[in-house]
């Protein structure tokens, strides 16, 4: 029957060969992702494959359903905070700071935020990009192989994690920041602790490098695998790590100084390749320039209050709400009609764990955001997999999309 249809079509078997002619042959479509394990979750990848090499590949990355820019229509100004938390859950504090820095922006509060309340976010922010780039490393070394690594990073993690669940009562999602300032002031133990746990950190890091960077097997997987070149990087508007790694030294905390990152000395470390490798090194070297800004910040943290005194962001004392009708119905306002935002719009952005976090912000006067528009940038990463992928190996799209660090919270729009 093949003979057949092979006589009917014109095509030669392999055993009709003469010598010089070439073997026929098909491109084949495979589905990777998305129950495959290496796609953390939604993301599909449709691809064309000329045996193991990849000719063609189209990303997808599927729906997580947060709706964060629908959401936050019907939501009050402080009642977005949770849904920041859910964008990147995994350095969500950086996201409470960015999108609380858009509405102050707004409202003139920038200059009113409390001293000490800007060390305490620059505090989680920091310990936040440690979580976020640990996550990433261990992830990216189990999905090569090497999964002793990412049980030290996790561990190291968790000890993060607690230190953040000390502050803000919550394990991952902490609605800590507010508009204003932060909810409440650091724990009477919080600072001892943060130094211990930073000291044992960077001996987990020394411990995870020395079993990776010379490890022929995790270089092969690595170098020279899914190299972007400076110019298209910039191209495609990435930010963060992965545009670092292509050699672009760029990095808001630095180019557009926000916050009170100007006080604070750390440098900003870039690769040559572009390669998996390159993003390996540069985060690497981020967690250890982010626990220098948690030393100097630890050191020059200041007393003094925690939350903007403006009666149009900050809750009034519960002592006084319980017992005198104007705090009373201040308080009812601010929960239930939320903080009224003078008619404007704003663009605030930040460095966050990934890259550029940037929130739009659309104003009407009520205390709900007409439009409040997230510019994330793991969606951005995540546009670079289908170009960086062909030529490449299907064993190589596991190394190329775990350094591009895709959080899929930031993914949905």
């Amino acid at each position: 029957m093949a003979e057949l249809k092979n006589l009917v079509l014109g095509r030669k078997t392999v055993e009709d060969l003469d010598e010089g002619d070439e073997i026929p042959n098909e491109l084949m479509t495979l589905n990777m992702g998305p129950s495959h394990p290496a796609m953390h979750g939604t993301v599909r990848i449709v691809l064309k494959v000329d045996g193991e090499r990849i000719v063609e590949g189209d990303v997808q990355p599927g729906y997580l359903h947060r709706c964060f820019e629908k959401e936050s229509e019907y939501a009050t100004y402080s009642q977005i905070f949770p849904y920041t938390d859910r964008l990147n859950y995994v350095s969500p504090m950086l996201n409470n700071v960015g999108y609380a820095m858009a509405v102050e922006k707004m409202m003139g509060l920038t200059s009113e935020i409390p001293e000490r309340a800007e060390y305490i976010r620059v505090l989680v922010g920091e310990v936040s990009r440690v979580t976020d780039h640990m996550t990433c490393l261990g992830a990216a070394a189990m999905e090569v192989g090497a999964f002793t690594p990412f049980l030290y990073l996790l561990k190291a993690r968790d000890w993060l994690f607690t230190l953040l669940e000390e502050l803000s009562g919550a394990r991952l999602t902490y609605s800590y920041v507010r508009v204003g300032g932060v909810v409440k002031d650091l724990t009477p133990t919080f600072l001892d602790h943060l130094d211990h746990n930073i000291d044992e950190t960077e001996k987990v890091l020394d411990e995870c490098q020395s079993m990776l960077l010379n490890n022929r097997i995790f270089r092969d997987r690595m170098e020279d695998v899914g190299p972007l070149s400076a110019e298209d990087a910039k191209n495609y508007g990435l930010t963060g790590p992965c545009l670092r790694a292509c050699g672009v030294d760029y990095d808001v905390r630095k180019d557009f100084p926000y916050s009170i990152y100007d006080r604070f000395e750390f440098d900003v470390p870039v690769g040559t390749k572009g390669d998996c490798f390159d993003r390996f090194l540069v985060r690497m070297e981020e967690m250890r320039q982010s626990i220098r800004i948690l030393r100097q910040a630890r050191a020059q943290i200041p007393d003094g209050p925690v939350m903007a005194d403006d009666p149009r962001v900050s809750m009034p004392p519960k002592r006084e709400t319980y017992n005198t009708i104007e705090a009373m119905i201040r308080h009812f306002k601010h929960i239930m009609d939320g903080i009224r935002v003078p008619p404007g719009q704003s663009y605030s952005f930040t460095e966050g764990g990934n890259g550029e976090l940037g929130f739009f912000v659309v104003a009407d006067g009520t205390g709900r955001p007409y439009k409040c528009y997230v510019r994330s940038p793991s969606l951005i990463n995540l546009q670079t997999v289908g170009d960086t992928i062909k030529g490449a190996f299907i064993s190589d799209i596991v190394p190329i999309f775990g350094m591009i660090n895709m959080i899929g919270g930031e993914c949905d729009k």
